[in-house]
């Protein structure tokens, strides 16, 4: 069973993050240690002084970090995302997408709410050199109206910005992105990225 644990003292613990997971524990950073495992996720909240240090500590021993914001930012997700956080959301969130975010990290996902993501995919493609520093290898995996998909997702654009770009429905893009997804071995749009920018700098952000 998936542990879960806030880097706060309990009396500043939110209400909601303690009704997602009641069965969650809030406890100090420096009492968590860095024996931890894929089967912990840790809430670490952005208004600690050293939470880009505890985001890297943790994740590096094992742990699924998530970062909790009261004024959600694309720089600040991205720096939560080079950090080692799979998470980036709101502080204050709901009982029910704090429990879709721990599922979606538990898989491997990444989550940051749409509109943030994309915003952040557009930064980080953009700082990895854009349509120039694409991988070509890559493209050539791909039909070419996968290759117009995954270049214009990889910019930002949402499914409904990529479909009236495209002429072609919402649908339909999120079809070619499911047959992108498989053909490249990525599961979300910021592993597209890195992997369309491969040749240019692999490691700016986590897998």
């Amino acid at each position: 069973m998936m542990q879960h644990w806030i880097l706060l003292p309990p009396e500043q613990v939110p209400m909601r993050w303690r009704e997602a997971f009641p069965e969650g524990r809030a406890v100090e950073a420096v009492a968590l240690g860095d024996a931890l495992d894929g089967g912990c996720q840790v809430w670490i909240p952005i208004q600690l002084p050293d939470w880009e240090q505890q985001v890297a500590r943790l994740s590096a021993s094992g742990a699924v970090v998530c970062v909790l914001t009261l004024n959600p930012d694309s720089r600040e997700a991205l720096q939560a995302l080079s950090a080692g956080a799979r998470g980036y959301a709101h502080l204050l969130s709901p009982p029910d997408l704090l429990k879709q975010v721990s599922l979606v990290v538990e898989h491997q996902g990444i989550w940051m709410g749409s509109e943030l993501l994309s915003r952040v995919v557009r930064v980080s493609f953009q700082s990895l050199g854009g349509r120039d520093g694409v991988q070509s290898e890559s493209l050539d995996q791909l039909t070419e109206r996968e290759r117009a998909v995954a270049l214009a997702v990889a910019e930002g654009h949402s499914n409904k910005e990529v479909a009236r770009q495209l002429d072609i429905t919402p649908r339909t893009v999120k079809a070619h992105l499911g047959a992108i997804f498989r053909k490249l071995e990525v599961r979300d749009r910021m592993q597209l990225v890195l992997m369309l920018s491969r040749e240019t700098s692999p490691s700016v952000l986590p897998n």
